[in-house]
């Protein structure tokens, strides 16, 4: 693991590139830590802002209300999660128009999981049966930025590497524009995905999911049915920290800021964050990065507030 000290800033901050992914809300009080997030991070201008999509679409119409609201009250651009799980292609399609309706142009098309955890996935017998299916869908109703998911390590159901990336050259060619990354914390392995990642001829823009590391129990456990490595080392850091929120939130900043820098090295200069709701980290991360907020007046945040 590299060092970096705070001060060694790469120069030249309007050539790095973030975005932020929250998911909906599911009480009044999540509602308005929701809120109180996105009017944080607005004046960063992240690329976009993205909406999780519940197992078997259990959140759609949270999802759907949380990206029309962004729309309507923020200068933000969002872009709106939507998965194969659960649903016919109607009812997808319905969803997808939607969107469009309300303004959204941009989805991140996901396989999803199934609503039962550790249950096998099984595509909906009248939906659409894999994500390049699901993009091509997508795409015949309206002119939609696609985005997708990519493994920097294998997917857990996938049977190797080789697998993903060409599943990954399958999604780009039904119309994906940009991969987002499910997130690691070897950013070596970064190194080697991207030599693959050439070598096979990708040229869409590979986006770093950036998962910050508070809950680091919560992170590991997620980690573990993603097939994501956790290093040894970031499980010594969090080591006799369990009730010590405080430093564990600075931990969590300090290793963040750290992986940028080292990935930033390597060329990526988009990097997107797992925000998990909670802005003060990502704002505080993305602050040491050098991104300061906007002066120009947001638009129609009166009714967010």
């Amino acid at each position: 693991m590299s060092m970096v000290r705070l001060g060694d800033k790469i120069r030249g901050r309007e050539d790095l590139r973030v975005s932020f992914e929250f998911f909906p809300p599911k009480t009044e009080k999540m509602e308005e830590t929701l809120w109180d997030s996105i009017k944080r991070l607005e004046p960063l201008q992240p690329n976009f802002v993205s909406v999780t999509y519940g197992a078997g679409g259990s959140t759609r119409e949270r999802t759907h209300a949380t990206v029309a609201r962004i729309v309507k009250e923020t200068s933000l651009k969002p872009a709106a999660h939507l998965t194969c799980v659960g649903a016919s292609r109607e009812e997808v399609d319905e969803v997808v128009q939607a969107y469009w309706d309300a303004g959204i142009r941009h989805i991140v098309a996901l396989r999803g999981d199934m609503p039962e955890l550790g249950t096998p996935y099984k595509p909906h017998e009248k939906g659409y049966q894999s994500v390049p299916e699901l993009i091509r869908g997508i795409k015949a109703i309206g002119d939609f930025e696609v985005s997708v998911s990519a493994y920097p390590e294998r997917h857990p159901e996938s049977p190797d590497g080789d697998a993903d990336l060409r599943l990954l050259q399958d999604k780009i060619e039904a119309g994906a524009t940009r991969a987002i990354t499910q997130f690691t914390f070897d950013s070596s392995i970064y190194g080697t995905f991207m030599e693959r990642v050439e070598k096979a001829g990708i040229k869409v823009p590979i986006v770093p999911g950036i998962m910050p590391t508070t809950n680091f129990k919560g992170i590991s456990r997620m980690a573990e049915k993603c097939g994501a490595t956790v290093p040894g080392w970031l499980a010594d850091y969090y080591e006799g920290l369990d009730d010590d929120l405080t430093t564990r939130k600075l931990i969590a900043a300090a290793v963040a800021v750290e992986q940028v820098h080292d990935l930033e090295r390597m060329g990526f200069r988009d990097f997107h964050f797992y925000t998990l709701n909670q802005a003060d980290l990502t704002y505080a991360i993305c602050h040491i990065l050098g991104l300061k907020p906007s002066t120009k007046p947001t638009p129609g945040l009166k009714a967010a507030e």
